[in-house]
């Protein structure tokens, strides 16, 4: 534990220094936070792009890898996985409107699962620990949340994604200039503290 603790203290020390870059990083997350809630259709849409181009990328490197594993009899396997990324990849980047409908709906759905699964174990937990309250109410509002995304749905399409980008740079980066900032605030060496 003693290790642990002296490896995250240097760590710290070694940040000290870089505080003005950590503080310039959270300060860009929101400036792009804003305008990614300023914009969320463009926001939705470039995430989108994004996503596409990714995923044919990772298709060709597959496709590449597969073709590469000739004689080991799994190479058509890699090649057909690396192929259905590169379809996919291109049908996003073709109509990325539609991708963000697709993209919306999953979230909202996954959002109201993961809620039902947390205030079910929120249940289970209940003669374990007094915080189950918590774990049921942090279950509810995932709950809410994924059920307003899905009863928006398809309207919200175009929104809900840059939203939530927008709400998780602003996060991040005030996050960050926090920690920079509190990392200006140390005195003297870290590893005596």
């Amino acid at each position: 534990m003693e290790a642990l603790r002296g490896r995250v203290l240097r760590g710290l020390e070694a940040l000290r220094g870089a505080s003005g870059w950590v503080i310039g990083v959270g300060a860009v997350l929101i400036v792009l936070g804003v305008l990614a809630l300023g914009s969320q259709a463009f926001a939705t849409l470039a995430t989108v792009t994004l996503v596409g181009v990714a995923m044919c990328l990772a298709g060709l490197v597959e496709i590449v890898h597969g073709f590469r594993q000739r004689g080991t009899g799994r190479a058509p396997f890699w090649v057909l996985l690396g192929a259905l990324y590169l379809v996919c990849g291109i049908l996003v980047l073709r109509n990325p409107t539609l991708a963000a409908g697709v993209l919306t709906l999953m979230l909202g759905a996954g959002l109201a699962a993961s809620g039902i699964v947390r205030i079910a174990l929120a249940f289970q937990v209940r003669q374990v620990t007094d915080a189950w309250g918590w774990l049921a109410a942090s279950g509810a509002a995932t709950l809410l949340l994924g059920l307003v995304v899905l009863l928006q749905w398809p309207a919200s399409s175009l929104t809900i994604l840059g939203l939530l980008l927008g709400i998780d740079l602003l996060f991040a980066g005030f996050g960050w200039v926090r920690v920079g900032l509190g990392l200006r605030r140390l005195t003297g060496p870290v590893a005596s503290a």
